[in-house]
């Protein structure tokens, strides 16, 4: 099962990676202020990971492949790691919507 992890960056703001059972990062969030806000995320990360269509998939400078999650507002939620191939970042993306509804939540911001 996956797992999102709550942490606090060096500028104080709470972020959540998502991370597959093999233990890889496959989702990052954006910076919040409050770990209430970064928990609504997560939960918004949960309900929209289930519709392909909240998935866009794009090829950055380098030539390489990312994905990025967007909620019911348009809004990005969370960003994948690079992938060398368009396959690889297809993967990643069944693995977030697998993963992240049923993935447990550790608050390691403290």
């Amino acid at each position: 099962m996956g797992k999102f992890i709550v942490k606090k960056d060096k500028k104080g703001e709470f972020r959540f990676n998502l991370h597959s059972p093999n233990g890889q990062v496959i989702l990052t969030s954006e910076g919040y202020t409050t770990k209430h806000s970064c928990l609504n995320g997560i939960e918004s990360v949960k309900n929209n990971a289930v519709e392909r269509m909240k998935f866009d998939q794009t090829t950055s400078s380098n030539g390489k492949f990312y994905f990025n999650l967007h909620a019911a507002n348009g809004a990005i939620i969370g960003t994948s790691q690079m992938y060398e191939s368009k396959q690889s970042c297809e993967h990643g993306i069944e693995s977030v919507a697998s993963n992240a509804p049923i993935a447990e939540i550790s608050d390691e911001s403290n």
